[in-house]
């Protein structure tokens, strides 16, 4: 499989729900000697063109509001970005944000939106992973996001390394 640099556009979760996700990914990471990360879901992955980013960011700042996602429960897979996540269910606005990212940085990319947000990054055996989504409960049945970041990394994420090489091009706050 090829791999390429990207930039990715995360949705930042608001607090309390922020707080909660990154002392769990802190404390799952612990366990598992696995990266600790930002708690975030994924939006948009598109080409690496520098040009988009900010005039992305500033589109989405200007039309797009908080968004809340209603939390579907913990799921696990083989997947080393998802072996550990939180589902939720895509909705309306998610996909107008999805859709203002790509016309904004004129990026004809098509990323399959399934909005998760991962807890952990790690090969594990799938009793253990099953074990741990059985184990974790979610507070929120939804959860707000306030924030916007762009992310530069490499595609697909595979190791450690990839996780740890994530470099933040510009972030920005989604207007009230």
């Amino acid at each position: 499989m090829s791999r390429r640099i990207v930039i990715a556009y995360w949705l930042i979760p608001a607090e309390p729900a922020c707080s909660f996700f990154q002392g769990l990914i802190n404390e799952l990471a612990q366990q598992y000697n696995a990266p600790a990360f930002e708690p975030h879901v994924t939006v948009f992955v598109g080409g690496n063109r520098i040009g988009g980013v900010r005039r992305a960011l500033s589109q989405v700042a200007l039309e797009a509001e908080p968004t809340n996602m209603k939390t579907l429960g913990i799921d696990q897979s083989d997947e080393f970005i998802k072996t550990l996540f939180v589902q939720f269910a895509p909705n309306r606005r998610l996909r107008r944000i999805n859709e203002t990212i790509r016309d904004a940085a004129k990026d004809s990319s098509r990323y399959d939106l399934k909005p998760h947000l991962s807890l952990l990054y790690k090969t594990v055996p799938a009793a253990t992973r099953r074990d741990l989504a059985a184990s974790i409960g979610v507070p929120h049945s939804d959860v707000s996001f306030d924030a916007l970041k762009a992310v530069r990394c490499v595609s697909p994420t595979q190791t450690r390394a990839d996780v740890e090489a994530w470099h933040i091009l510009a972030s920005g706050k989604l207007s009230e």
